[in-house]
């Protein structure tokens, strides 16, 4: 195990692929650790150096106390890449993930040189959605919000498999402190303007079953980034990189070859 310590918080990582590759970094949603890319890591070119983390109160990172505010969350991200010396990296962020990778770009535009902003968007919800939240886990831990949680994330098709136990258990063994911490940042975080500042190469992924972050608001915010494209995985919800990781790691090395990232 991969432990970066940060000095007031340490994080959990892993690197894939080739050590001295490009670098793409990756941050999951919330509820999720950083299996969520299990999947499509095989699936990516293995010249890259592929990078994911657990963010702080998720997975095997240190669970501080809430509320987080987004600013927190880019901090520890920059400060894990400083630690990795990552610079000019693809950053892939997924819905809150996709949060992150907004804010990050706009702080240290020397380690991010393409965006990928998957199932995200520059605001989700409202404030008081998330207060809601977040006292619901207060009272009745992250159980509290499951079912709903997964009929948001996945496709119908997928919910009737086997599988989905593995994506609940993930999510309700994640720390009722982390995910109290990090929905009181999302709840926070409106980078509609922040975001519409960004001047780099951006790819959109989205999911016509996601019922967290729907294709139209996917869509509002790429349509923040000159010259950004939007694409739309069919027959998946919120994770598409667990519902269709071929189809997505598809999108994504196609990409990666677009902006110039992928060794020849």
């Amino acid at each position: 195990m991969d432990i970066a310590d940060l000095g007031d918080i340490r994080l959990h990582y892993r690197i894939d692929g080739a050590p001295d590759g490009p670098p793409v970094v990756f941050s999951n949603s919330l509820g999720t650790d950083l299996r969520l890319w299990d999947k499509l890591i095989p699936l990516m070119p293995q010249s890259l150096r592929l990078i994911r983390y657990d963010r702080r109160g998720h997975g095997l990172s240190d669970c501080p106390s809430a509320p987080y505010t987004t600013g927190q969350l880019v901090r520890d991200t920059e400060r894990l890449l400083d630690h990795l010396d990552v610079r000019d990296c693809v950053f892939v962020g997924l819905s809150i993930g996709g949060m992150v990778a907004q804010g990050l770009a706009v702080k240290r535009l020397d380690m991010i040189r393409a965006l990928v902003l998957s199932n995200t968007a520059a605001k989700i919800g409202t404030a008081e959605m998330w207060q809601d939240r977040v006292a619901a886990v207060r009272q009745g831990g992250v159980e509290a919000l499951a079912d709903a949680t997964l009929e948001r994330w996945f496709s119908p098709r997928f919910r009737a498999t086997p599988e989905l136990s593995a994506w609940r258990h993930m999510l309700t063994r994640t720390p009722a402190e982390g995910y109290a911490g990090c929905g009181a940042a999302i709840g926070g975080t409106d980078f509609y303007t922040t975001t519409a500042s960004l001047r780099l190469p951006a790819l959109g992924i989205g999911g016509d079953h996601d019922g967290s972050t729907p294709p139209d608001l996917m869509r509002e915010t790429m349509a923040l980034i000159p010259g950004a494209r939007f694409e739309l995985l069919r027959g998946t919800g919120h994770l598409p990189c667990v519902e269709d990781p071929q189809a997505y790691a598809d999108l994504l090395t196609g990409f990666l070859r677009e902006v110039g990232h992928l060794p020849e």
